[in-house]
């Protein structure tokens, strides 16, 4: 054997007898245990190369990339520089706790996904020394031979030798839904590469076999393999910083700078005020600290992971934390259709016959409470001998399994979907094949031809029956020992057929009229969006005559993938949301047009779908073209390289995309998506290493519910964001005004550092894990590319500041001025004032407007809204108070903190200066929402 091993291409091109000399292999005994261990020394193990795992040290130092932390850092250090110890304690303290919630809740999330990824290692049955093995998918080397057989999963590529009825779902490779008939002959090159899907004679390491069995050499393993290749492109594909991060850090270096110019700013005016030169220095680093929300990461941190909590009960496991707020801030979301849309498994639900037409009640595999239904009548399949004659056929041309006791249970069912239906079809109708053939017995099988179109079974007649069940006199004219059943395309079909059983189950001839009425009656099927079979039957005296001729048509099957009973739900809330849902298919245009209007995604006037291959790279398109595609909703026959031009179109247009998928060819476009969405039942080991989410469940309602939660995140981000620095800039502008005036400060540096210890975390964690306000979804989606604050916001922070500043310079007025306090007694009154003022303050941070599909009322609303709900504001507030109060009266921390008692009147006059913010703040709000109401 050569030091290389084929290309998959070449394999398909030779021989089989080539193949296996080139590998130098017995089909009939296969490797030896020796030539094993050489090849597994020479090629490795057939894994695929994990992308490198993060480990525990790299998340941690992950954690200290934000420029607030480096802001902190710095402070700290300067802290530590003037000998102010606890200050710079109080900073480290704060750069940790960020640094451990972090870090612990990111680790749990990428464990996670590791122990996810686990769970896709398998098993491979394989011809070595003469017999057949079950060992790991992960021992096999190129030469071994495989035991091929329905239902298992595919360990290499491999080069068939032999295929008996086999059939393969390729459609985590190529995207298409319908499985494929695999045959051992060569390919014929003709000089040009050949599509993977064009492939018939080789099985590719990922796929499943649906149908039959068979035995295949391998040719590539491991990274060589086709799913290594598209692994190894999706690893290589760059991955971007999520909306969030990106805002964070925008806000962490403004934060930098507005820092550096207040520290200076305060300290000149300190200096020209006349104040202590190093008290003036101290305070402005103080201040410097006290303008970084110590407590911003932290929160985010928490409320992030909160999130992340809240989506693993709804079935979705999130990959990195900033990803669930990402998820809310999406306005298209790509879905694909089969099994995110739709239940991914075949239903009949037309039956048609020259009766009239049947539709079949029940989704899926629902066996119980379904009814067979000819207009208002509801009919018994048994009594209507065409009906029956139908479902017979559909039985007997079937390679399907699923038990008589287990026709609920989807666990139990092996074979083609299509396949599977009928059998559901004929279990309604109490039909099963197993006693089926045990009347009439099966003697052999013309399997699926796919240029013919068309399958047969041969069947013993038996005599009691010839001319009634088996339609031997009636149907076909004749008496014979052989009753063949025909099923297949209804073109294919309807050319071989003489002869349609009319209303009273009698044979007439079909003439081209009634050939005609048959295929426009299908063509009318295929137009509603269903998959469309065609039944055929006739009696031989020999089970070697010809299956596909002089044939008598029993009707036509019309069969649906029916849609998730959840999803028009889930889509209606999303179009509330201002959210666009758009499919993304390989599938017929007509099918996924049909599927669009039955989950709501379309209505009947704009229920168009484009074909995929208009999705050309932008370059190639003009302004009129991006246009037309971007106002589309449904896109059929999409390959993986016309999904990355769909993202790339949409997020040129401004929009944050999230695209489903579950393929290895979805890979890509999981990866350059801004919130990749992995299937975790049915998606692919490198789909799901692709994605920021895994669904655990494939539902799209829960992507919903990821978004709505997601948004609330982010207003939750917002708010605690403009509570820390609306608070934080009180402290600021109060002490900057008290250095101009011949007044003590209001504040020392050390009691700075205190107030957004207890503020930076209790009240404003609160804020973050609170639930969101119901009406989220009733609101547009942010606009790309917004920062954390808007310039309204940055203004409500000014305002908020200033009213703040006051209040606490207020009370400091008046107990110096009217009431004669010392200079510690009023430092602790305007303490109190400014630290109780900020946390009445968190009441502010209610939404503006109410919930759009309630009735408006400003004044109800200032006592009961998301932020009084929340029972963690409750808790916060009661925390504080305790602190606060120590601060004041333990010994030890007041005399650090330079406290002292303030008396009745002093604590009078701080509650009483502090609730200003709060009356002025919800005044504000109602009369906001009085103006809205009108």
């Amino acid at each position: 054997m050569t030091n290389q091993t084929l290309q998959r291409q070449q394999a398909g091109a030779k021989p089989p007898t080539e193949v296996l000399d080139h590998y130098s292999v017995s089909a009939d005994s296969g490797l030896s245990n020796d030539e094993v261990r050489q090849r597994q020394e020479q090629f490795g193990a057939n894994r695929l190369e994990q992308k490198q795992r993060r480990s525990a040290w790299k998340i941690l130092i992950e954690q200290f990339k934000s420029p607030i932390i480096g802001l902190l850092a710095a402070a700290a250090v300067l802290a530590f520089a003037f000998q102010e110890w606890i200050e710079g304690v109080a900073v480290i303290i704060a750069i940790l706790l960020n640094t451990v919630i972090g870090f612990v809740t990111e680790l749990r999330a990428v464990r996670s996904m590791e122990a996810l990824q686990k769970l896709s290692k398998s098993k491979a049955r394989v011809r070595r020394g003469g017999d057949v093995q079950e060992i790991s998918a992960e021992e096999l080397v190129p030469g071994d031979i495989l035991v091929l057989d329905s239902g298992d999963l595919i360990p290499a590529d491999a080069r068939l030798l032999e295929a008996s009825k086999l059939q393969v779902d390729e459609s985590p490779l190529t995207g298409e839904s319908l499985p494929v008939t695999k045959t051992t002959d060569p390919i014929d090159e003709n000089g040009e590469e050949v599509p993977l899907a064009d492939q018939k004679n080789m099985v590719f390491k990922g796929t499943a076999i649906t149908r039959g069995s068979g035995e295949a050499v391998v040719v590539a393993i491991g990274m060589k393999t086709e799913l290594g290749h598209i692994s190894e492109l999706t690893q290589q594909a760059e991955e971007e910083s999520t909306p969030l991060e990106k805002r964070l850090d925008q806000l962490g270096r403004r934060l930098i700078w507005v820092t550096l110019l207040l520290a200076v700013v305060i300290a000149i005016a300190g200096v020209v005020g006349g104040k202590d030169t190093a008290t003036i220095i101290k305070t402005s680093i103080a201040l410097a600290v006290g303008a970084v929300p110590e407590g911003l990461p932290i929160v985010a941190t928490v409320a992030l992971a909160r999130g992340m909590r809240r989506m693993a009960d709804r079935n979705a496991l999130i990959n990195r934390l900033s990803a669930v707020e990402t998820l809310g801030a999406t306005s298209v979301i790509c879905t694909d259709k089969t099994g995110t849309l739709t239940e991914n498994r075949m239903t009949v639900r037309r039956i048609v016959t020259a009766s009239g037409d049947i539709e079949v009640s029940g989704t899926g595999l629902e066996v119980e409470e379904s009814e067979f239904n000819r207009g208002d009548e509801t009919i018994q399949p048994q009594e209507d001998e065409t009906v029956r004659s139908l479902l017979e056929v559909g039985l007997f041309c079937n390679n399907a399994a699923i038990p008589q006791e287990s026709a609920n249970d989807e666990d139990k069912v092996i074979g083609d979907p299509m396949e599977v239906a009928l059998l559901v079809a004929g279990a309604k109708a109490d039909l099963w094949r197993h006693e089926l053939v045990q009347d009439r017995p099966e003697e052999r099988e013309v399997a699926f031809d796919p240029d013919l179109k068309m399958m047969a079974t041969v069947h013993h007649q038996n005599g009691s029956q010839n001319g009634s069940r088996g339609n031997g006199s009636r149907g076909n004219g004749s008496s014979g020992g052989y009753y063949m059943a025909v099923k297949g395309a209804p073109e294919a079909v309807l050319a071989n057929c003489s002869r349609f059983l009319d209303e009273n189950g009698e044979a007439q001839p079909l003439d081209d009229n009634k050939r005609k009425e048959w295929r426009d009656r299908s063509k009318a099927l295929a137009e509603e969006g269903l998959r469309i079979l065609a039944f055929a039957q006739k009696t031989v005296q020999s089970p070697d005559a010809e299956p596909y001729e002089d044939l008598t048509l029993l009707g036509v099957v019309g069969l649906l993938d029916p849609p998730r009973q959840d999803v028009k739900k889930a889509i209606r809330a999303c179009h509330e949301a201002g959210v666009r849902v758009i499919m993304v298919t390989g599938d017929q245009p007509i099918t996924a047009r049909n599927v669009g209007k039955a989950v709501g995604l379309v209505g009947d006037q704009d229920a168009q779908a484009v074909k995929g291959k208009e999705l050309r790279p932008l370059e190639e398109l003009d302004s009129g073209e991006q246009a037309r595609l971007q106002q589309a909703s449904i896109f059929a026959r999409v390959s993986p390289e016309q999904k990355l031009n769909l993202i790339a179109l949409h997020q040129k247009d401004g929009a944050i995309v999230a695209m489903t998928g579950d393929g290895v060819n979805d890979a890509p476009a999981l990866k350059k998506a801004d919130i990749g969405v992995a299937m975790g039942q049915r998606g692919t080991q490198v789909a799901r290493e692709a994605s920021d989410m895994v669904l655990q469940d494939d539902a799209f309602s829960t992507i919903v519910a990821a978004i709505e939660q997601g948004r609330a995140i982010f207003r939750n981000i917002r708010k605690f964001t403009v509570y820390l620095l609306s608070g934080n800039m009180g402290e600021i502008i109060a002490v900057a005004v008290a250095s101009l005036l011949p007044v003590p400060l209001p504040l020392t540096p050390l009691q700075i550092l205190f107030i957004n210890a207890i503020n930076d975390v209790f009240p404003a964690l609160a804020l973050g894990v609170g639930p969101g306000n119901p009406g989220l979804m009733h609101r547009p989606p942010r606009k790309a590319g917004e920062a954390v604050l808007r310039d309204d916001e940055w203004w409500a922070i000014g305002i908020y500041g200033l009213i703040i500043a006051l209040t606490g310079l207020g009370a400091l007025f008046l107990v110096l001025r009217a009431f004669g306090f010392e200079e510690t007694q009023a430092v602790t009154v305007s303490f109190l004032t400014l630290t109780f003022a900020r946390l009445w303050h968190v009441f502010n941070m209610r939404d503006d407007v109410s919930d759009d599909t309630r009735k408006t009322r400003p004044l109800r609303e200032v006592f009961n809204n998301e932020v009084t709900r929340n029972r963690y504001i409750w808790g916060a507030l009661l925390i504080c108070s305790c602190l606060l109060t120590g601060a004041v009266y333990l010994p030890g921390l007041s005399d650090i903190l330079e406290l002292t008692g303030p008396g009745l009147q002093g604590w009078g006059v701080a509650l009483g200066f502090s609730v200003i913010p709060l009356v002025l703040g919800q005044s504000w709000k109602v009369i906001q929402a009085t103006r809205q109401k009108r």
